[in-house]
């Protein structure tokens, strides 16, 4: 996501870093080379207008203009006005209200409102302590309640008993009556796909809200969309007043303009970022670390959350304890590969790294094709003994023949994996000789 506007504007970047101050004519070129690009992103024509035109008049002032690293007050300029363009700071999901709390799911057919019902619903369960209802309202499409019950039994969270063919509006009326009576405090209705300019439909969720009058109406929009998801979103935001938008898919090869757009046509935030196929693959939006990714600066905040989550405080003191010692066994490496995987995709992982020169080494590379050699590696040590695992230095000619038979690989594979082994071993221990932050070591 965003990879062409990221490297258009590390472009214009280089071009300003050849001067030694900025010039009237610099402000220009690089301005114009701003809106190209944007424009280029699939970003609304009247948002690119009003952005560029406030850089400009921000790096013409005096302070840039006289600047030595001009590049740099360039970059914090645009960082700042995409910051603001995406809404400016995380909000938070306002469930302050009289229980049960109902949040109605809105949108196009296709766009993942169903699954993102559910990894909306693990959220709150997981990280507000919520205890969600889950409700399947779409009637229409053949097999949505069953896919909707089915994520429900994998997230061990309840789910109304609805029936084919009833009313939706009397099927959310029922299922809050029921969350009532049973306890639970926030309802999550999943409603069906629909157009809209389909006025039928459009006006059976007008029916539904009067009813239910959920505390959220969310519009879940499909990033790979471009263009027309800001126009879906100003759409469902004129009929039904939305209360903030989830966006899925924003780990795809789109051009990122619905992003940079929406909150700013709609004044509806972005609230919920999807950036997988996994049901733990939803995160809130923040503006200012998109900002920032955009920008090739990296979203460290994001990886250590993601690195706290799969791995805690006590784990990553024992693993700094064991580097030191030189104690780090093949256990201990399973652990890490394992912790990685439940991270998130390696290409997302890298992205979020503010390493110079890091996009461009990687630029090209099939990340698959990691993924598939984190799963190798993990196969290889599950094919070892406890000995093994605990020594790597016991590792033998045959035992390395018995473990790439019984990993499904070669004793090339394997050779090459204990190599990296010992490498990645050295350079984790270098690394904590040098000392981390405390929220980074995981």
């Amino acid at each position: 996501m965003f990879d062409s506007l990221s490297d258009k504007l590390e472009q214009t970047v280089k071009r300003l870093r050849g001067h030694g101050k900025i010039s009237d004519r610099n402000v220009e070129d690089a301005v114009r080379d701003v809106r190209l690009a944007l424009l280029e992103a699939d970003v609304n024509v009247e948002v690119v207008r009003g952005f560029t035109e406030r850089v400009r008049s921000q790096s013409l002032g005096k302070e840039v203009l006289a600047s030595l690293t001009p590049e740099q007050h360039f970059i914090k300029i645009v960082r700042t006005e995409l910051t603001d363009l995406m809404g400016g700071k995380a909000e938070e999901l306002d469930l302050a209200a009289a229980p049960p709390v109902a949040l109605m799911l809105v949108g196009l057919n296709g766009a993942g409102k169903t699954t993102t019902a559910g990894k909306l619903a693990r959220h709150l369960k997981i990280e507000r302590g919520r205890s969600p209802y889950l409700v399947p309202a779409d009637v229409y499409r053949p097999a949505a309640i069953e896919q909707l019950t089915t994520l429900a039994g994998q997230l061990d969270i309840p789910v109304h008993p609805t029936q084919e063919g009833s009313d939706p509006v009397a099927i959310a009326k029922e299922a809050l009556q029921e969350a009532a009576n049973r306890g639970y405090d926030t309802v999550l209705i999943d409603t069906a796909g629909r157009l809209h300019i389909d006025d039928e439909l459009m006006g059976e969720l007008d029916k539904m809200k009067a009813s239910v009058q959920p505390h959220h109406t969310i519009l879940v929009v499909d990033a790979m969309t471009g263009q027309d998801a800001v126009n879906v979103a100003n759409g469902f935001h004129e009929r039904l007043t939305l209360s903030g938008v989830a966006m899925t898919k924003l780990d795809g090869d789109a051009r990122g303009g619905a992003a940079l757009s929406i909150r700013a046509v709609t004044g509806a935030p972005i609230l919920f970022a999807g950036t997988g196929e996994k049901l733990d693959a939803l995160d809130v939006f923040h503006p200012d670390r998109m900002a920032s990714r955009i920008l090739g600066m990296g979203d460290v905040l994001t990886l250590i959350e993601k690195a706290e989550s799969v791995y805690g405080e006590k784990q990553a003191v024992e693993l700094e304890r064991k580097l030191r010692r030189n104690e780090f066994t093949l256990h201990d490496f399973r652990e890490q590969l394992r912790a990685v995987q439940k991270m998130g995709k390696v290409g997302d992982l890298l992205n979020m790294m503010p390493i110079p020169g890091l996009k461009k080494m990687t630029k090209g590379m099939d990340m698959s094709v990691a993924e598939k050699e984190l799963k190798r590696s993990e196969a290889i040590i599950n094919s070892m003994t406890n000995e093994e695992r605990n020594n790597a230095r016991i590792i033998n000619g045959s035992r390395r023949r018995r473990i790439a038979a019984g990993s499904g690989t070669s004793v090339a594979d394997v050779n090459r994996f204990l190599k990296q082994f010992q490498q990645t071993k050295k350079m984790m221990k270098q690394v904590s000789k040098m000392g981390m932050p405390r929220g980074a070591r995981g």
